[in-house]
């Protein structure tokens, strides 16, 4: 089963849906409904009906009159009625939950007509786009085909949705050939028959017995994007929705004096609750989650702690910041993470802690991490920064140490902008981390300090952007394992290159696609990148093997297998929004490269 096809994302899509389509939906004001509003270019805005709009009556009548106008465009044929639409509103749109429609608005507001999606739960993960109607004359040429692209695009960046189609009568010429003109093409006629119900006239799918009159034209969205390499494909990139925006605005606006902490305190509870331990501390990045949990562990100078020599560099900065010494180790070529049989050559009397780090959100096999921390008495805290969601044999990162910790910088896959977290499960250590993280603050003594202490601290704007990334994370991850499962498809079997995949036991979140060249390969590492560069595919070498810096108070040789990792592999373009269509784009260029 391939990778995009698991139960887990059918579960994820399904719930991401229903989830993102209610914040819209639940929207009580004009405030909170233009907060959820989708941007239309310069041209206006795709305004989500919702709770307010039940007691619009101004706008009930406009739909009324819309509905009658184009009545022949419609399956079901009646008059419509103020009444008959306002339970239409309230029973066949708001109360379906993989339904919605969007009012088109102009820059100044006033609504020019609407359009929807339907049946968006299904087999195939395509959105239906219906309620396509164009209410009233505007003065902005190509607002309707800007308000399409940028629906789909708004619903592409935020779901694992697969495409889109639509249906309609096959005598609407005109909106056939404006729907071509936006990059729908024919898929398949569907014959329709025409009954008649208590004077409602009725279309529906033929038998096949029955002789049609009418047909639906089924079209798909197929567009040709020419633009695909014309500019530069980024490494990475968040996707963020309406619900972000909504709460960051709101703890701009309330989140002061005694709700200071409402969204930090919600952000908290609710990683604790995701990663399966008891605390969460909101942090102001993940190396001052790693310091504070270094501090909390009394490791300082004198110490000696394990990490992998094939890291970002904050993962060993903490322990030097703490006064103690980073020992590097070797990694394991299958998912560059800490090998044990490297660690188990490196602990010395001296040794406090080894943190295994999930590189690049490929969980490390924790279970003989584990088994050498018991057999030596050695705390582990796990460097989590890039790995939100990963599991090593059903127990999510994070969950497997004394501490662990966690990145929400901008290129992560769920962002702050800066921030992290520390979690932990253990009573005394999360009390003794929260008392450093509150700068050795005593709880029973306003304004009084007694012991070591810093300011890590993240704040609640941030944490409701985190809050709102986290409501939407396992979608999050179906869309990089989508987009890792583009790659392995395409490149494979291309000759002298290795995908860093998931190995057995692991669920990756694949927070970076990446691969590594053999080293008999005719072109190198540095150079495959270069060539892409001049293609506009943007790409970043793996780290380097960071026993080779400097800075180290003692400096150690590479190890061989990190080293030998460090300049081969790189990883590819990421972000979570990117097209198939520029993955496929990266993978003809790398094949080509690599094949000629």
């Amino acid at each position: 089963m391939g990778l995009n096809m698991s139960a887990n994302a059918d579960a994820a899509y399904k719930k991401a849906v229903e989830e993102n389509f209610r914040f819209l939906k639940i929207a009580r004001n004009v405030q909170e409904i233009y907060l959820r509003a989708i941007p239309i270019g310069d041209l206006g805005f795709l305004i989500p009906v919702c709770e307010a709009h039940k007691a619009d009556d101004t706008l009930i009548e406009q739909l009324t009159v819309w509905r009658n106008r184009h009545v022949a465009a419609y399956p079901t044929q009646f008059v419509a009625t103020v009444d008959s639409t306002r339970k239409w509103l309230s029973g066949r749109l708001l109360a379906v939950s993989d339904r919605m429609l969007f009012l088109i608005v102009d820059p100044l507001g006033k609504t020019l007509g609407h359009i929807g999606f339907s049946g968006c739960i299904n087999d195939e993960r395509r959105f239906e786009i219906d309620n396509v109607v164009r209410g009233e004359l505007s003065g902005f040429p190509g607002l309707f085909s800007r308000a399409i692209f940028s629906l789909m695009e708004w619903s592409r960046k935020l779901l694992n949705v697969e495409g889109f189609f639509l249906r309609v009568m096959d005598d609407n010429a005109h909106a056939i050939r404006f729907y071509e003109k936006n990059g729908f093409v024919l898929d398949r006629r569907i014959p329709l028959v025409k009954e008649s119900h208590s004077g409602m006239t009725i279309y529906r799918e033929a038998g096949p017995d029955e002789v049609n009159l009418r047909c639906f034209h089924r079209m798909v969205w197929h567009p040709v994007r020419p633009e695909v390499g014309a500019t530069l494909i980024l490494t990475a990139g968040p996707s963020v929705s309406a619900r972000e925006g909504g709460y960051a605005y709101d703890a701009a606006m309330l989140g002061w004096n005694r709700n200071w902490s409402t969204y930090l305190t919600r952000f908290e509870q609710r990683f604790a609750d995701y990663i399966g331990v008891k605390y969460a501390i909101a942090t102001s990045s993940c190396t001052g989650a790693l310091q504070i949990a270094l501090m909390a562990l009394d490791i300082g100078p004198g110490d000696e702690v394990i990490v992998p020599d094939l890291t970002w560099v904050a993962t060993a900065n903490a322990i030097r910041y703490v006064g103690a010494v980073p020992i590097f180790a070797d990694i394991e070529l299958d998912t560059w993470n800490l090998d044990v049989a490297s660690i188990e050559r490196l602990i010395s009397e001296k040794t406090r802690a080894i943190i295994p780090v999930h590189m690049y959100g490929h969980p490390a096999r924790m279970t003989g991490i584990v088994a050498l921390a018991n057999q030596y008495g050695l705390h582990i805290v796990e460097d989590a920064a890039p790995a939100v969601g990963a599991a090593w044999k059903g127990r999510r990162c994070g969950a497997f140490g004394d501490f662990a910790a966690f990145s929400f910088q901008g290129a992560k896959l769920l962002v702050t902008g800066e921030g992290g977290m520390l979690v932990t499960d253990d009573d005394a250590l999360y009390r003794k981390a929260l008392k450093i993280w509150d700068q050795g603050r005593n709880p029973t003594r306003t304004f009084w300090i007694d012991a070591d202490g810093v300011k890590f601290k993240m704040s609640n704007v941030q944490a409701a952007i985190g809050l709102a990334q986290l409501e939407r994370i396992d979608e999050l991850i179906e869309m990089k394992r989508r987009l890792f499962s583009w790659y392995r498809d395409s490149l494979e079997h291309v000759p002298y290159l290795t995908l860093n995949q998931e190995v057995e036991g692991a669920r990756s979140i694949y927070w970076m696609s990446s691969l590594r060249l053999d080293q008999a390969a005719s072109i190198d590492r540095d150079q495959l990148m270069l060539r892409l560069k001049g293609e506009n595919i943007d790409t970043r070498p793996v780290f380097p093997a960071i026993s080779q810096y400097p800075i180290w108070a003692r400096q150690q040789v590479p190890q061989p297998i990190a080293l030998q990792v460090s300049e081969c592999a790189m990883n590819l373009p990421s972000g979570v929004c990117l097209t198939r269509e520029q993955v496929d784009y990266v993978c003809r260029t790398i094949r080509a490269i690599m094949i000629g």
